[in-house]
């Protein structure tokens, strides 16, 4: 009887452990599948912070009033940081935690005592620049040692009086990627100056108008001790390496004051061309500045003016590589993010998030850009269909475009620049997937989620 007993006893007891195994590998299976539907993300706001979003999207806002934010880097365990571009009681860099899991930051630390663009986090250490440098900093446990001293890993670069910033990329081997853009708008003899011929050939892409490449772990390194990875870009403050198709991608800037001219550069045209361009860069490409601009409308690169281009001439730029996409003019694309994340739909998967800043010189056209888009891509490292509206009404105006199609993009009812409420600035991606959104105006942070049931 009690052999009886003790054998019930045991076979009682190993159903239980089963029991309890079973619902413990259902729970974590269901947490995967409540990870995937969003169960476990914070609400969004009821009003998304303000933007309009593609169907099935919701937004949080995170951060406000952080100042001049510009490029924005988050790390494993979910630390924000933000790059500033003029200094918040003397502090270039802003470090923001959530300690109680709301979706909200409630802890600042501010450090590093230079203004930039470029950040970024790379193999345990946060990347940043200055105008004139690039620096590191060791994570720990992810945070920032605020008294820590910046390891100088790009130093000594000449402060430019425009297209200054620094933007940063990395390749998986190590590699670092800078922006150098140009000190001039199109190399002319006098800058800007109606009827000033350009420089040929232009000296300034000696040291300027391209994409340098250094060892991202050697400090103190020069210029010269990195190499000219592309030229021919005349600002690109866009850049970010597709790990899916193992390649630099960058967006540039085109050229102003086509309307010097005249001729066939009227006004109009010279608010819509050039064409802001989405690049693939490889080693050793060439992308014409300044001798030539791209025409979306054509879809070629022409003969910039400067170098006896009346609009209708090709002749040196035949053999410039053209953009994979190109985009109406100075609308401004300022971050570039490609997406790796499982939060999303799969068809956002690698494909491209921009920034579109906002353009300042569109008259007597609309003011354009103002939101951020997404392209998605194929397996060919180039895009796979047209630009979408991703997220919008960040100037606070009426609305540019539709959500989800790119139908009256970057037509914005914005009498200047300066009346823009906010200006959609840099890009990151969380560890859940999330992506996070910078606005260059008083510095708000929003965190894009996906709300809907998959």
């Amino acid at each position: 009887m009690k052999k009886r007993f003790l054998l019930k006893t045991r076979n009682f007891l190993m159903a239980e452990v089963a029991v309890v195994l079973l619902l413990s590998a259902f729970s974590s299976i269901t947490g995967v599948f409540s990870s995937r539907n969003s169960a476990i993300l914070p609400a969004p706001d009821p009003d998304n912070g303000g933007l309009k979003l593609t169907t099935g999207f919701g937004a949080l806002t995170v951060a406000e009033e952080l100042g001049s934010a510009r490029h924005i880097a988050v790390d494993a365990k979910g630390t924000i940081f933000v790059k500033l571009n003029k200094l918040k009681d003397g502090k270039g860099i802003v470090e923001l935690q959530d300690t109680n899991g709301d979706g909200k930051t409630d802890k600042t630390t501010l450090f590093g005592n230079y203004a930039g663009t470029g950040m970024a986090i790379y193999n345990g250490y946060l990347y940043a620049s200055s105008d004139t440098s690039v620096y590191r900093y060791k994570l720990s446990n992810g945070t920032v040692d605020p008294a820590a001293q910046p390891e100088p890993i790009v130093v000594g670069l000449t402060l430019q009086r425009q297209h200054a910033s620094k933007p940063l990329a990395f390749s998986p081997a190590g590699k670092l990627y800078v922006t150098f853009g140009a000190p001039s708008n199109a190399c002319q003899e006098k800058d800007r100056q109606p009827g000033s011929k350009g420089q040929d050939p232009c000296p300034i892409l000696e040291n300027y108008g391209g994409i340098w490449e250094f060892d991202a772990n050697k400090p103190n390194q020069k210029q010269s001790d990195g190499s000219r990875y592309a030229t021919g870009i005349r600002n690109a403050v866009a850049i970010d390496w597709n790990t899916a198709s193992n390649t630099l991608y960058a967006l540039q800037h085109g050229r102003d004051n086509l309307n010097n001219w005249g001729g066939k550069f009227t006004n109009e045209v010279s608010a819509e061309l050039p064409s802001e361009e989405f690049l693939m860069v490889k080693k050793g490409s060439d992308f014409g500045w300044p001798y030539c601009y791209n025409d979306h409308e054509q879809n070629k690169k022409m003969l910039a003016p400067e170098y006896g281009g009346d609009g209708t001439r090709i002749d040196r730029c035949a053999g410039k590589e053209k953009p994979i996409m190109a985009f109406p003019g100075h609308w401004a694309p300022n971050d570039v993010l490609f997406y790796t994340g499982n939060q999303f739909p799969a068809k956002y998967r690698n494909g491209a998030f921009i920034c579109f800043h906002g353009s300042w010189n569109r008259a007597p056209l609309k003011q354009g850009g103002y939101f951020v888009a997404f392209v998605p891509f194929g397996k060919d490292g180039k895009p796979a269909g047209n630009f979408e509206v991703f997220a919008e009404n960040f100037a606070g105006v009426a609305e540019q475009g539709k959500p989800g199609t790119h139908v009256n993009a970057g037509k914005l009812d914005l009498a200047s620049p300066g009346d823009a409420k906010h200006r959609p600035m840099g890009l990151a991606q969380g560890p859940d997937g999330s992506l996070y959104i910078t606005d260059s105006v008083k510095g708000k942070i929003w965190r894009v989620m996906y709300t809907a049931r998959k």
